[in-house]
């Protein structure tokens, strides 16, 4: 009988610990944006590896920003037209996402969950709702997420320079993968 109790306290304790545990963040460097542009002339490509990540899954609700300074190129001199000429990121710094996830999920439970996200997207001063598609993993006390989707660079008034318009593509294709972890306070 008292080995019995010891395991049912050991399974309401690591419950409720899950239940306290429904903040999730990305820790440094556990985050990847990618977008790839392809184009005649060259292809565009470039990473970000510090987003801020925050997954509240008592409520679904999934927010993210990303500084667009924090995008990487293999050409420095892509990267600085990229700052200053289209996203003009002193006056548009960051990309927010504020949404939740649309499925009902089991989040005490591992595996991987097709999931659906809807929420405001704000890029270089435009904000749309928009619905991405994507997976959410549960392994242990993290969660994975990953996603492709694309970005029509006309819809957030991203203007290219007609010069330009054949090296730029009219839709990016985005990735994200973030791995995510109970939050804890410092």
């Amino acid at each position: 009988m008292k080995k019995i109790l010891t395991i049912i306290s050991i399974l309401v304790l690591s419950n409720f610990s899950l239940i306290k545990a429904q903040i999730y963040t990305a820790k440094d460097g556990a985050t990847n944006i990618s977008f790839y542009s392809e184009a005649p002339l060259e292809n565009i490509e470039a990473v970000n590896k510090s987003a801020s990540v925050v997954f509240k899954s008592s409520t679904a609700d999934l927010q993210m920003s990303i500084s667009i300074q924090n995008f990487k190129f293999k050409n420095a001199l892509m990267e600085e037209h990229f700052n200053e000429n289209y996203m003009e990121t002193e006056k548009y710094p960051k990309c927010v996402f504020k949404g939740k996830i649309n499925e009902p999920v089991d989040y005490t439970k591992d595996g991987e969950n097709k999931v659906t996200v809807t929420g405001k997207l704000e890029l270089h001063g435009v904000t749309k709702e928009v619905t991405i598609n994507g997976t959410l993993t549960k392994s242990g006390v993290e969660f994975k997420l990953n996603s492709k989707f694309k970005i029509k660079v006309s819809d957030y008034n991203i203007k290219v320079p007609s010069m330009y318009v054949k090296n730029i593509a009219e839709t990016v294709d985005v990735t994200f993968n973030a791995v995510l972890e109970p939050f804890k306070k410092k």
